[in-house]
């Protein structure tokens, strides 16, 4: 009796319909592997919340069958949740030599007891795990030593891009390796897992040379200090200022704790080349003249804790900014930092700096294929099928119809959300059934323990305050004996209201007393009597709902 075979599934757990926490997993029978595991950063409707990670609730339920973890590059939306995904899964984690430095660092960071196997691979590095056997090409992206996976199974090939763009001027020589990619289109792949992000423009994405050459402009121009941020991890940005720095007799200052933890991760490793005679350390560059000195920062996205954002704003310990200082912003905003990114800019320029930033000039380059890029990159791998990841559902659409383009059917074309379950047979989509995925937030030491009830009230608190009546009662008679006394933190200033705030003791003596009369003696009983006649009193009046506390004490 011939043996059944099995469905080849794609499960999608993160960045599909969304920019960050990418994660992905391919399943054949009784065989997972992982692909990146990375973390989301939270916008405002997450206060309080310091990372987002992905829900791995299908990939606990299936342990047994996880076989390894490959990471295409060292972004944290795809190296930063392995922290903690470790701590469930022990197997073998497969990435480049800076990737595996830069999860290292990560791994170090957060003080985990974890020890993973970790195996280093290149572009030509040939990997069997389970019914898998996943081989690898070059990149290139806005950090070096990207790859993306070549996926071989028994149902056909599935190839992952990874985060790309086609520079054919990178700044290491490390081109996106295009020959393994027509190879691919002519034997025949089953899908193309591709990055979308730059899907919305237009056009090919400019060499990340560009921005070198605005880079020697600029140093020509500058009379006094240079301030350049950008990225931490964007390494080859960094080397560009670095190589105009040593054209201009400058030395390089590397401040901000993310910037140095990768700069320092890249010497060591080999991806920077800086003579250690031009680097200056934070508490020397006063000891040079200020037009021999460049400082590369963080702060490029307006971080209200960032380097720059803390010297635009006066309070750097250590830098104050001069009349005539050069600051380049060598980034675009993310969408949601626009506002700060602008209020940074405009505190710079209130200091008498010279700023230049994306407005004015060319100062930043995409790390992401834009839609010809991508038209291309379809036209040599030929995917039967094509899905699109890295990007918000605007970006899958715009994806698609590039897709559509390159005469790939639209029903070929397939736009996924958050725990699709895509399986294939004999070459053919059969099915997309859902699993469990979502978020996962992280809250200081607590994973997952931070729920939609307690972000209502972080926003409730944030929004409208909080009243806490504090009361005394006598254990044995249930009489009030001290208060009620009204105290209010983010809704009004007791002193500058005074008529409100004995309006509401008067109205909790009130509910007091009606609960005394009517024998209500439970602590949860008057708290919530008080609790309701005190929201209807404080919304009658003001128009607006704080969070109302009832503190009991008996005596």
């Amino acid at each position: 009796m011939a043996k059944k075979k099995n469905d080849l599934s794609l499960i999608t757990l993160g960045g599909f319909g969304e920019i960050g926490k990418n994660m992905s997993a391919l399943e054949f029978g009784s065989d997972i592997i992982i692909i990146d595991s990375g973390v989301a950063f939270p916008g405002e409707d997450l206060p309080g919340v310091d990372l987002v990670i992905p829900d791995t609730r299908y990939l606990l339920e299936n342990k047994e069958k996880v076989k390894g973890i490959f990471i295409t590059h060292g972004h944290e939306d795809h190296i930063g949740a392995l922290p903690y995904v470790l701590k469930d899964f022990q197997v073998p984690v497969y990435g480049t030599k800076l990737t595996i430095g830069l999860i290292n660092k990560r791994l170090e960071d957060r003080n985990t007891d974890v020890s993973p196997e970790i195996h280093e691979i290149n572009s030509e590095s040939k990997i069997k795990a389970g019914a898998f056997s996943i081989e690898f090409f070059r990149v290139t992206h806005s950090i070096p030593d990207g790859v993306g996976l070549i996926v071989h199974t028994p149902q056909g090939v599935i190839v992952h891009s990874g985060d790309f763009k086609l520079d054919l001027t990178p700044i290491d020589g490390r081109a996106t390796e295009f020959h393994k990619l027509t190879s691919l289109g002519e034997k025949g792949v089953l899908a193309l897992i591709c990055d979308s992000t730059g899907a919305t423009s237009s056009g090919y994405t400019p060499s990340e040379k560009l921005v070198g050459h605005t880079f020697l402009k600029e140093f020509g121009r500058a009379k006094g200090r240079i301030i350049v941020a950008t990225f931490a991890s964007n390494v080859h940005r960094i080397q560009q200022v670095i190589n105009a720095a040593m054209l201009y007799n400058r030395r390089v200052c590397v401040i901000g704790r993310s910037m140095v933890k990768v700069v320092e991760a890249a010497l060591d490793l080999g991806y920077l080349d800086c003579p250690e005679s031009i680097l200056v350390d934070l508490s020397e560059i006063n000891n040079y003249p200020d037009q021999e000195m460049v400082i590369i920062t963080t702060g490029s996205q307006g971080e209200p804790l960032a380097a720059l954002t803390r010297i635009a704003e006066g309070s750097h310990r250590q830098i104050s900014l001069i009349p005539g200082d050069t600051v380049i912003i060598s980034a675009t905003p993310i969408p949601g930092n626009v506002k700060q990114v602008y209020r940074t800019i405009n505190n710079l320029f209130k200091a008498g700096a010279n700023v230049v930033y994306r407005d004015v000039a060319p100062v930043h380059v995409s790390g992401h294929a834009a839609r010809e890029d991508i038209k291309l990159l379809l036209s040599m791998v030929k995917p039967t099928y094509a899905i699109p990841f890295h990007g918000e559902h605007r970006h899958l659409v715009q994806f698609k119809e590039a897709a559509t383009d390159m005469g790939i059917p639209e029903e070929n074309v397939i736009i996924s959300s958050l725990g699709d379950k895509i399986s294939f047979f004999d070459g053919n989509l059969k099915k997309v059934n859902k699993v469990g995925a979502g978020s996962i937030l992280v809250d200081g030491l607590g994973i997952g323990d931070v729920g939609n009830i307690v972000l209502r009230d972080r926003r409730n608190l944030a929004e409208n305050g909080v009243v806490v009546v504090v009361l005394t009662m006598e254990k044995e008679t249930g009489k009030i004996v001290a208060g009620p006394e009204i105290l209010s933190r983010g809704f009004v200033y007791v002193r500058d209201s005074e008529e409100l705030i004995n309006t509401m003791r008067e109205a909790v003596d009130i509910t007091l007393k009606e609960c005394f009369d009517q024998n209500i003696r439970s602590w949860s009983g008057i708290k919530d009597r008080v609790r309701k006649d005190l929201d209807n009193i404080v919304y009658s009046q003001t128009g607006r709902s704080p969070t109302v506390l009832t503190m009991i004490m008996e005596v």
